[in-house]
C-alpha cells in the first residue's frame, strides 16, 4: 500500500482571548491508496479539524503533516491551494455545487482553474460523470436534481483532476437510504481504484462500508476495531 498522508503527533489548538481551546490533540495516523477511512464521532468531536488537516485546510498547531511526501507544515499559504487542487478532492454536506452552472459546467471548473486545454477538460469532464453514472443528466442544472444526484456530481466534480485522496465531510447527511447506499458504494469503488477516501461522519450505518475507522471524541482520535462495531456503536 502507498502512503498519501501521514500524521505524526498533529494538534490543533486555538487562542480564544487568554483561553487555549484544544480541538484536536496529538494523532498518528496514515492514509493510504485503496482504503476508505471513516472518522466517526458526535458534533464538536475534532473530526472535522482531523479532515481539515488532512485536506491541507488548516496548519497543524504541533506534530508533522505530510501529504504526497511533502512537509506541509512549512508551506506557503499559495503552496497548500496548489496541493489543494493538484492532489486532494473535497465532497462536501451541503454539495457546494454553482447553481447557475449545469453538472458538466461544475465537474468542468477544476480543470479550468488548472489551465487544462479545453477539449481535454471537456473529455475529462464526461469521463467523471460517466463514472458515477450522471453522463445523461450533464446538462441539468443542481435544482433540477435530486439530493443523490447532486452528490454524485460533486464526487465526479471531486475526482475529475485525478487527485490522490479524496476527503467527504458528512456526504451522506442530507440523503436518504437508498441515496447514502448509491453514494457510498462510489465512494468505496474510487477506494477499491486505488484513491485514498476519508469520510467524515456521524452516522453509524456508514462503518459497513470502510476498511479502518478512526472514532474522535473529546478532540481525542483513536482507530477502533469493526468487527461487532456496526451494529453497537452509537453517537450522540
Amino acid at each position: 500500500m502507498t502512503m498519501i498522508a501521514r500524521l505524526t503527533g498533529v494538534g490543533k489548538e486555538y487562542q480564544v482571548g487568554d483561553q487555549t481551546i484544544v480541538a484536536l490533540k496529538p494523532v498518528d495516523l496514515e492514509i493510504n491508496e485503496g482504503e476508505l477511512v471513516l472518522i466517526i464521532g458526535p458534533s464538536g468531536s475534532g473530526k472535522t479539524t482531523l479532515l481539515s488537516l488532512i485536506g491541507c485546510v488548516i496548519y497543524p498547531s504541533y506534530g508533522e503533516l505530510f501529504v504526497n511526501d511533502l512537509l506541509v507544515n512549512d508551506m506557503s499559504q499559495k503552496q497548500l491551494a496548489a496541493l489543494r487542487l493538484n492532489s486532494i478532492g473535497f465532497v462536501f454536506q451541503s454539495f457546494n455545487l454553482i447553481a447557475p452552472l449545469n453538472a458538466f459546467d461544475n465537474v468542468l471548473m477544476p480543470l479550468q482553474l488548472k489551465g487544462i486545454p479545453s477539449a481535454i477538460a471537456k473529455k475529462k469532464a464526461e469521463e467523471a460523470l460517466d463514472l458515477v453514472g450522471m453522463l445523461d443528466r450533464k446538462k441539468s442544472l443542481p435544482k433540477q436534481l435530486s439530493g443523490g444526484q447532486q452528490q454524485r456530481v460533486a464526487i465526479a466534480r471531486a475526482l475529475v483532476t485525478d487527485p490522490k485522496l479524496i476527503l467527504c465531510d458528512e456526504p451522506t447527511a442530507s440523503l436518504d437510504a437508498s441515496s447514502i447506499s448509491t453514494v457510498m458504494n462510489e465512494l468505496v469503488s474510487l477506494a477499491r481504484s486505488g484513491k485514498g477516501v476519508c469520510v467524515v461522519t456521524h452516522d453509524p450505518r456508514l462503518i459497513a462500508y470502510a476498511d479502518r475507522v478512526i472514532k474522535v471524541d473529546g478532540g481525542e482520535a483513536t482507530e477502533i476495531s469493526k468487527e461487532g462495531l456496526t451494529n453497537t456503536f452509537s453517537v450522540h
